[in-house]
């Protein structure tokens, strides 16, 4: 996509995805207060005012071409999925005031993550994020809200977020070569375990209005 005929908060915040900048970062990038990029992410259908719509073309028109690829794989999907070698489903699960994490091995490192599983080309998100669920944790969960679609920033695969309500099961780690270990954190406590910034908002205000 060349040129967005008209702004909203949508495309202001898949620009900000793109270029992979916090709302602090992006606030500053366009002379704006943090607090109207929390809007965006809040409230998507909004339409900034001339000006803004004047300073988000300038700053597109900035974007090196790996952040364009992004931004457009961002506002559509369904393209982006066939041009992706990778696309994931995660799965937030919720229990009352908890959710899910699972402890992730790296090469180097470990990171608390929410379950996720590869979907193939023509599979379901929704049904790999029941799946890969079951398989990592014995948990057994249905999906209540898809919750958007990202470039993830620090992977760069296609994520998609899908809220689920849990069913059945005792957590426990049945994945124990990819993941050390899986545990119920209380929402109010997930900062701790996975640092703001790297939550997809939607998913954090999906979370905070139920903690």
């Amino acid at each position: 996509m060349d040129v967005i005929e008209t702004w909203n908060g949508k495309h202001a915040t898949a620009l900000q995805a793109a270029m992979r900048a916090t709302n602090e970062e992006f606030a500053r990038l366009l002379g704006v207060a943090v607090r109207t990029v929390a809007a965006w992410h809040a409230t998507p259908a909004t339409v900034p005012r001339r000006e803004m719509q004047r300073a988000l073309d300038t700053l597109h028109e900035q974007a090196t071409p790996a952040e364009r690829r992004r931004f457009d794989a961002l506002l559509n999907p369904d393209g982006a999925a066939q041009a992706q070698a990778l696309r994931v489903a995660i799965a937030v699960v919720v229990r009352g005031r908890e959710v899910l994490l699972v402890c992730r091995r790296g090469e180097d490192s470990l990171s608390w993550q929410f379950p996720a599983g590869v979907v193939k080309p023509g599979g379901s998100p929704s049904a790999v994020a029941v799946q890969e669920t079951l398989a990592e944790t014995a948990v057994h969960c249905s999906v209540r809200e898809h919750l958007g679609t990202r470039v993830h920033p620090a992977t760069g695969v296609l994520a998609t977020y899908e809220l689920c309500e849990y069913l059945a099961g005792e957590a426990r780690n049945v994945d124990a070569v990819e993941n050390l270990d899986t545990t119920w954190v209380p929402i109010a406590s997930l900062i701790r375990f996975i640092p703001t910034d790297r939550i997809y908002p939607p998913v954090l205000k999906a979370l905070e209005a139920l903690a």
